[in-house]
């Protein structure tokens, strides 16, 4: 629903503006479809962001009027590509960086460099110890500018984004522009999990741009606390039941794995009315699934079928109906690349 995410910009975007924080609007929830980049644009948005070159290209050859920023740190053999399509990437790996600045300078281009520092979630970045070195390497490359330093949050440590982790950041920064002379012009904060800093106002004034996706997509501060303002349901799955029938909850006969290696735990519940939809796990996995109904329970998945109990809804449902859904944020990325699933905005 366009207007829906239309809502969510604008919060957000109106939100991090006062604080003077600029806000990338991340693309690949949706497979960067051009109209949801368009609307980011619409609403104030200067920046987008994309973890893919496939879906940097797309929106290029939509004519998307904005910056294009690599948000995954670049392949080595993609770094032509990179600089041909994205204007600015995080990075944090010297050699990676030498690369794009031979690619920069074979295009006569000049590509942006955010350096990610690893603040404790150790996924990407220079540890801090080994920030300052390697920016003095940066600076004899030519074909690159530093624009400055890039953190992440939230992801596969689980580690909070605080004043203090960020302080942190700006402490490599103001001795990084102190001891070289030079200007950092972004200090990038991380993602939507970074959002609940700018509501409580205890984000660091010189942290001055988040990289927001799930936040704009779903409406929330961090990953799981609605932000006031915004609407949660801009994005909803339909499935249509194939299947409807009053089945024994009980399974009969000795149960072993089921066809994803797992033992099923069953509940025992006397005859149900089951619904089977027309979408599985290698579309979206059930528990990125909540029914828009709460009467209606999801019981099981298979590759190509979801079983559901609709005995409770107050809904009469029959064979052709579609019962809605609304994903989270992993779930709405597995829907949008299968070809499987088709998409539609209004």
């Amino acid at each position: 629903n366009l207007n829906k995410l239309r809502q969510n910009i604008a919060t957000i975007y109106n939100l991090c503006a006062a604080k003077g924080v600029e806000v990338v609007g991340v693309t690949k929830g949706l497979a960067a479809l051009p109209v949801i980049a368009q609307v980011m644009v619409d609403g104030g948005i200067k920046v987008v962001g994309d973890s893919r070159l496939e879906n940097i290209l797309t929106l290029r050859e939509a004519g998307i009027k904005a910056k294009m920023m690599m948000i995954r740190i670049p392949m080595l053999h993609e770094v032509d590509l990179v600089v041909k399509l994205a204007d600015c990437s995080l990075n944090s790996e010297i050699i990676v960086i030498q690369g794009l600045s031979t690619a920069a300078i074979k295009q006569k281009k000049i590509h942006d460099i955010i350096l990610m520092v690893d603040l404790g979630d150790l996924r990407e970045g220079v540890l801090p110890t080994d920030v300052f070195g390697l920016v003095k390497e940066i600076r004899t490359l030519k074909g690159v500018r530093l624009k400055g330093l890039g953190v992440n949050f939230n992801w596969i440590s689980g580690i909070d984004p605080t004043p203090e982790k960020l302080l942190e950041l700006v402490s490599l920064s103001t001795k990084i522009e102190k001891d070289l002379g030079i200007k950092l012009e972004i200090l990038s904060g991380g993602n939507t999990s970074s959002l609940a800093l700018v509501v409580n106002d205890t984000l660091p004034e010189q942290i001055n741009q988040l990289r927001i996706g799930e936040g704009i997509l779903l409406g929330h501060t961090d990953i799981f606390t609605d932000l006031k303002g915004t609407i949660q349901d801009p994005i909803k799955l339909f499935a249509e039941i194939i299947e409807l029938k009053q089945k024994e909850s009980t399974p009969l006969g000795s149960i072993s794995r089921d066809s994803f290696g797992q033992i099923p735990k069953i509940k025992a519940m006397g005859v149900r009315t089951r619904a089977i939809l027309a979408i599985g796990k290698q579309d979206i996995y059930p528990d990125d699934l909540s029914p828009l109904d709460q009467n209606i329970t999801i019981v099981a998945a298979s590759s190509d079928h979801l079983v559901v109990d609709v005995t409770k809804s107050t809904t009469s449902f029959k064979v052709g109906d579609e019962i809605q859904f609304i994903p989270t944020y992993p779930g709405i990325l597995s829907a949008i690349t299968s070809k499987y699933v088709k998409v539609y905005t209004d």
